[in-house]
């Protein structure tokens, strides 16, 4: 359990003294976030400021990850490793679409294909390899069964259809951070909530875990709890010593390096952990930003060029109706917390239910 401590002890003081210096480093080279013409005029004054900032929320992580075990003198785990690989792996597709956007100074980066096809080619690599790698119990990291609280032992999906719902996971949770991070502070606080919700997950999974519990009804069959527990913590104290420079008025931007890197962390949690369908309430505030988008852009077409948002996404139409866009996140945060509290209910039910 000291691990988790020192996780995210660890990755915040990294993250703190880190993000300073890489403003001043990006601001030197003019890494500067390039800001949409169409979007809310106020955000023009914030034109020019460091962006690819969620190199340093990677880089924090891993730090806490890495020293962690050198403190702790315990060896990584297949799961653990699976997670931070597929963080690192997304956010070496959003570094090559901030770098590109900072170079072209504009707001498009890759095209729309490239950036999926990225983020598709670290997905599959994911996938396949966690349903490798058995422990002594035989459990792997992943598992073909879709799971919601834990897995659903009448629905298996086999390894070709699990690898393809494991892509989506990915590709949709990613892409719903990114689209959240549009104010400042929004998706780096939001974050936080959900990955301290997998630090609970993790610890509580590791208590009643069927390694520890052998033969008992009701223990969970996952391979590293206690690690992912700890990879959580990490990527949870990165966030945290992020957003001091993150919040409004920002100093820095995590850019797609950080919001793909944190989706892609989160979905490799919900698969680790066998919470694949519980995500969809503990990121219950992605998943309605992102139908934001989705319901924008299919009116728009279905009727010929009308709008049910005045812009979306949707945090960007609630400051075209008035409202101060700190009022929209701390707003938006608490939303975060309700479904975070909502998740976490919902997942000790299930406990309690199979007991």
């Amino acid at each position: 359990m000291r691990g988790v401590l020192y996780a995210a002890g660890i990755a915040l003081f990294f993250s703190l003294i880190g993000t300073p210096m890489a403003i001043k480093t990006l601001a030197r080279y003019g890494f500067g976030q390039p800001i949409r013409d169409d979007g809310p005029t106020t955000h023009q004054a914030k034109r020019g400021t460091p962006t690819m900032g969620g190199v340093v929320i990677v880089l924090a992580t891993l730090l806490g990850y890495g020293f962690t075990k050198l403190a702790t003198m315990h060896a990584p785990t297949a799961s653990g490793l699976l997670v931070l690989f597929l963080m690192a792996g997304m956010g070496v597709v959003g570094f090559t679409d901030d770098f590109l956007k900072v170079f072209r100074q504009r707001s498009l980066g890759l095209r729309a294909k490239a950036k999926m096809v990225g983020q598709w080619i670290v997905a599959i690599a994911f996938a396949v390899l966690a349903l490798h790698f058995p422990n002594s119990q035989g459990f792997t990291p992943g598992n073909t069964h879709l799971s919601f609280v834990r897995n659903i032992s009448a629905i298996d999906l086999g390894a070709v259809l699990f690898v393809i719902w494991a892509g989506l996971l990915i590709a949709g949770t990613s892409n719903g951070v990114n689209l959240t991070d549009g104010l400042d502070g929004l998706a780096t606080g939001s974050c936080v909530m959900v990955f301290a919700s997998y630090v609970l997950i993790g610890v509580w999974q590791h208590g009643e875990s069927c390694a520890v519990l052998a033969g008992v009804h009701g223990c969970y069959p996952v391979r590293d709890p206690l690690d992912l527990a700890i990879v959580a913590a990490a990527i949870m104290g990165a966030c945290f010593g992020f957003l001091w420079w993150n919040t409004s008025p920002a100093k820095i931007y995590m850019g797609d390096t950080g919001s793909l890197a944190l989706g892609g962390a989160l979905a490799g949690l919900a698969i680790c952990s066998q919470t694949e369908l519980l995500l969809a309430l503990l990121g219950g505030l992605f998943v309605i930003i992102t139908l934001s988008v989705v319901i924008q852009v299919a009116y728009f077409k279905m009727s010929g060029g009308k709008r049910v948002f005045k812009m979306a996404p949707l945090h960007h139409h609630f400051e075209l109706v008035g409202w101060a866009e700190v009022t929209v996140v701390v707003r938006f945060w608490i939303i975060c917390g309700l479904f975070c509290g909502l998740g976490l209910g919902v997942f000790y039910a299930g406990w309690i239910t199979v007991k």
